[in-house]
């Protein structure tokens, strides 16, 4: 799978409560399109299967766009790699003012995990928060099934806050 297959975000859920579930309408899984990565630094350690993204972290592909401080790729052994563009990955951890945008969707968090074998991503922080438009929506944790787009938005002993903008759903 490709690096940027595990990047997504995107809520649209009309509820208050202290967890919501729902759809996640951005969320693309796209192993067909270019990825750009850039950072101001790249050490690739073949030994332990990881490459480790450092400052300024961009990864760009089709219209998704992560944004974060640090990544690290952890790839299966054997399972190609980083340099020749074949990695298989195992997962994806993000780190350091996390911020991801797809399509009219955009989430920020502390940190993020994108598990490529079980098609799973989580979003963490203080506040993670997710906005489409004048939609905005608050919690501490964003679990992400990636092949369903099934998602939920935790408040972790808060509670969980929208903001809804009526004239977004006239459209």
């Amino acid at each position: 799978m490709a690096v940027s297959a595990a990047l997504a975000a995107a809520l649209a859920v009309p509820v208050l409560a202290q967890s919501t579930s729902s759809q996640m309408k951005g969320l693309e899984l796209s192993n067909d399109q270019p990825i750009q990565i850039e950072s101001d630094k790249l050490e690739i350690k073949d030994a332990d299967s990881l490459a480790m993204f450092t400052g300024n972290v961009k990864v760009v592909q089709g219209t998704t766009t992560l944004q974060a401080g640090s990544m690290v790729v952890y790839y299966k052994k054997g399972g190609g790699s980083i340099q020749g563009g074949n990695a298989d990955i195992d997962r994806i951890e993000v780190n350091d003012k996390v911020f991801l945008q797809s399509g009219t969707q955009q989430a920020t968090a502390d940190s993020g995990s994108f598990n490529m074998t079980q098609q799973t991503l989580v979003l963490k922080g203080k506040e993670v928060v997710l906005s489409e438009g004048k939609n905005v929506f608050t919690g501490c944790q964003l679990n992400v099934q990636m092949n369903t787009g099934e998602a939920q938005l935790q408040a972790c002993g808060g509670r969980v806050k929208i903001q809804l903008d009526p004239k977004s759903q006239q459209n």
